[in-house]
């Protein structure tokens, strides 16, 4: 065994001695942010780096603010930030946390899975049609009436 772990069958045994169940779809892998192997959900385009993913949710959120028609400057005061602050998220410097992502949401109007589905798409299906085709039924469904919804879970 190496420093970094053993993987035996379908459970890890990690450095520390610790042992853990591995769900086949994982794969141990490098990122550059983190000084440990992790173990992550190849997507669609193989694993993304964190790094990238902080990309991909900074364009998504540049664009719903500018669909708004915002500027930064504007924007930044709502979240009680300056616009240099905000200006972070935008440029993928600072990291998103769920707090302020839930913030952007009621200001924007959009959904967290919409953040969520820009940044890691592969979590909706198994191919890029069946996530696209889960991520629409699923916007369709939060914008049924609530009469609707119920009907659907009886």
């Amino acid at each position: 065994m190496d420093d970094v772990g053993e993987v035996t069958a379908d459970i890890v045994i990690l450095a520390t001695g610790y042992q853990c169940a591995l769900p086949d779809f994982l794969v141990e892998t490098i990122d550059p942010e983190i000084d440990k192997p992790v173990f992550r959900r190849p997507g669609f385009e193989g694993i993304k780096t964190l790094g990238e993913i902080d990309e991909r949710i900074a364009a998504f959120i540049r664009k719903a603010r500018e669909d708004k028609d915002l500027t930064r400057a504007e924007l930044g005061p709502l979240l009680g930030l300056s616009m240099q602050v905000y200006g972070r998220y935008e440029r993928a410097f600072s990291k998103m946390h769920v707090t302020r992502m839930i913030h952007l949401c009621e200001i924007l109007g959009f959904m967290p899975m919409e953040m969520l589905f820009s940044a890691a798409p592969h979590l909706w299906g198994r191919t890029p049609e069946e996530a696209r085709d889960t991520m629409e039924l699923a916007q369709q469904v939060v914008s049924l009436p609530h009469g609707t919804k119920r009907d659907l879970l009886a």
